[in-house]
């Protein structure tokens, strides 16, 4: 499971012209399901993104998460994150998750932050997105449940 985490002073998702979910200080989530894997990749991935330490303290240190400061999540389905693009022009998509299943993990990696204790802001699973971020920092990091970079 891979993810991109962005620290965000807002951010939004519109699906056919409406917004669908959006969040003020926090976190913009986009987040990859591979094959392979299941629920310890959710619950190591859902535990390392809310205990992130990469909101400002009082000293102007990367000390705070995301529950310490009081933020929220957006969480958007992504399979391009599995894309891989060593040969050719064109990404392939094998390692990413059949669709059924990557829906599931996804669900289960939404619910197992809000029971972490973070409102949670979710795109919509498969749609064509348009995803909107104020990216404070800049602050971005790659996650991955398999290997940390």
């Amino acid at each position: 499971m891979r993810a991109v985490v962005q620290r965000v002073s807002s951010a939004s998702v519109a699906v056919s012209g409406e917004t669908v979910s959006s969040i003020g200080t926090g976190l913009l989530v986009l987040l990859g399901v591979g094959k392979g894997d299941g629920e310890a990749d959710v619950d190591f991935l859902a535990d390392k993104v809310v205990n992130l330490r990469v909101f400002e303290d009082e000293a102007g240190k990367m000390n705070r998460s995301v529950l310490d400061a009081g933020g929220e999540l957006l969480v958007v389905s992504q399979f391009t994150l599995l894309g891989d693009v060593r040969k050719g022009r064109r990404p392939s998509f094998t390692d990413a998750m059949e669709p059924v299943r990557a829906n599931e993990l996804y669900k289960s990696f939404c619910e197992a932050c809000r029971r972490l204790g973070v409102k949670v802001g979710e795109g919509v699973f498969r749609a064509e997105m348009k995803v909107a971020l104020v990216n404070d920092g800049p602050v971005t990091l790659l996650l991955d449940s398999k290997r940390l970079f």
